[in-house]
């Protein structure tokens, strides 16, 4: 069980193996690992053949940016699409996908008909079907495992990347040594299969619909809207942004560095890379004990902290056993940083809103990656890989000084199951479901003395409405009558207002509970609905 530990809110997690118990996630588990660790083969290999086709550090460095572009593109409507479909469908076909793209570049490599652009082509190809992929994966965890359990199903699913970053690298290199690049990207194509099969087997349960579907432009529009008045994904999102923005120039650089300064084969390179997933493993053990003593907020920024020493110092070693030691601590701090991140944003985000609130997350921490693999690769030609590599392990440490500001507090306590606590509106007549723009009042009479307190908590009040789905809010003090106030907020249409009484949680419930402590005694909130008149009256 996820216990908090007394007096200052730390959380006591369960064990990363506690969800292995669940056959579903057990499968999905083991099934992902081989795929990742085919991800992994790819990302040795086409690394290194850019290293023999384009020898150039910003060419090295697109291999890995074509991935972020990719999913900069695609990964916000990817996830409205996968609150609004069936996420096993969506996973399925990402998997075939990226199944085909990877096989026809092996193809291609083994024929020597590859060149730096097509190679690239192809990454990005990939990186589509990657994008498709991790808001789906993000938003279907939470149905795998219990809530509680949430948390270490999260670190479990980041010990099982490791893993494959311990294990992919190692035989990446293998293969690119004995067998080339184009034997390693069919490999890669050969680890979706697996996946494939699992999530042809399993049957997700069918969700009820008592509304149409939410129109596409529009579940990104609310998706966007949740997020921006969601104080807590708004500080991962910023922490998030100034660590990846600097952290990438790690994995922008690496093969050049193993390959320039410390003349290493593949197989050498893969071996760097093994490191740092052993260490990242290491780093899973070690977080247990490490967040029964320290808040969530200090362990990222510890983390943050440790790994841009680290990543100062790869690039002024030349002694591989020196080197390794460094890398395997910077995977213990990325696997602590990342798990943080990922459970602060999962655990604040209701189901309904899951996939397109994780999309965001994605989007910045691969938005930031690209950005950040382009200008280090940029600065590497002229500055050199000691100097780039120093500079960028100083803005780590910057970007965690600076968003110190933006604290990651513990949210894996939130209750946001839906309530339905709304009351039905009254109708006159049948409405149709996409009548629109929706005004809704409520007016309240606030007890003497009691207007600071209901107005401040009616500030949170407001937030929690645009979440749901109101596109504006106010409140409205009434002029002749100083204790009336009168809070109104607009729906896009009838349905979007029928969807915004399923989403309310128990968490917005208590806040309103808050407000209407303060009303005046025998008093109730006396609710209207107002449909746009007239031919404008059509959303």
């Amino acid at each position: 069980m996820v216990e908090r530990v007394p007096g200052d809110g730390r959380t006591a997690a369960t064990s990363p193996w506690t969800p292995f118990r669940h056959p579903v996630f057990r499968a999905i588990w083991a099934a992902n690992v081989v795929s990742y660790v085919g991800t992994w083969v790819q990302q040795v290999a086409a690394q290194w053949l850019m290293t023999d086709l384009a020898p150039r550090p910003i060419m090295v460095a697109l291999v890995q940016a074509a991935t972020g572009l990719a999913m900069f593109a695609l990964v916000v409507p990817s996830g409205a699409l996968a609150d609004l479909v069936d996420r096993r469908r969506i996973l399925l076909w990402a998997q075939v996908w990226q199944l085909l793209a990877a096989g026809a570049l092996g193809g291609l490599t083994v024929a020597g008909w590859i060149t730096p652009w097509s190679l690239l082509l192809f990454t990005l190809l990939l990186g589509f079907g990657a994008a498709v992929n991790q808001p789906a994966w993000n938003a279907v965890l939470p149905e795998l495992v219990p809530r509680e359990e949430l948390p270490s199903a999260i670190v479990s699913t980041s010990v099982g990347v490791n893993i494959a970053r311990a294990v992919g690298p190692a035989l990446g290199g293998v293969l690119v040594a004995t067998a080339g690049a184009g034997v390693a990207f069919l490999a890669n194509a050969a680890s979706y299969l697996g996946l494939v099969g699992v999530l042809g087997r399993w049957r997700r349960p069918e969700e009820s619909r008592e509304l149409p579907r939410e129109p596409f432009p529009g579940a990104v529009r609310t998706g966007v809207r949740y997020v921006r008045h969601t104080p807590q994904m708004v500080s991962v999102l910023v922490r998030v942004g100034l660590f990846v923005f600097a952290g990438s120039a790690l994995w922008a650089l690496l093969p050049l560095v193993a390959r320039q300064r410390l003349g290493l084969s593949a197989g050498g390179f893969g071996l760097v890379v093994t490191a740092f997933g052993i260490g990242a493993v290491s780093g899973a053990v070690v977080l247990g004990p490490l967040r029964k003593r320290l808040s969530l907020d200090r362990v990222v920024s510890v983390s943050i902290v440790a790994f841009g020493l680290c990543l100062a110092a790869v690039g002024q070693v030349r002694d591989l056993a020196l080197f390794l030691v460094i890398v395997f601590a910077a995977g213990g701090a990325w696997l602590n940083l990342l798990s943080g991140f990922n459970t602060a944003a999962q655990t604040v985000l209701p189901s309904w809103v899951r996939a397109r609130g994780m999309s965001l997350y994605v989007l910045v921490f691969f938005g930031g990656t690209t950005a950040g693999s382009i200008l280090w690769g940029a600065v590497a030609g002229p500055v050199g890989l000691p100097g780039t590599l120093a500079a960028a392990g100083a803005v780590v440490i910057l970007g965690a000084v600076a968003g110190g500001r933006f604290r990651i507090r513990e949210t894996e306590g939130l209750d946001l199951s839906p309530t339905r606590h709304w009351p039905a509106p009254i109708l006159s007549d049948e409405v149709e479901h996409d009548r629109g723009p929706v005004l809704v009042t409520v007016e309240y009479r606030v007890m003497p003395g009691g207007h600071p307190a209901f107005e401040a908590a009616m500030a949170d009040v407001g937030r929690r409405r645009r979440r749901s789905g109101a596109y504006y809010w106010d409140l409205f003090a009434d002029s002749s009558d100083p204790d009336r106030y009168v809070e109104i907020f607009l729906v896009q249409s009838w349905a979007e207002h029928l969807r915004q009484h399923a989403r309310v949680t128990a968490l917005d419930q208590a806040a309103e509970a808050r407000a209407q402590e303060n009303l005046e005694p025998g008093t109730r909130p006396l609710i209207r609905h107002h449909l746009a008149a007239g031919p404008q009256g059509r959303s």
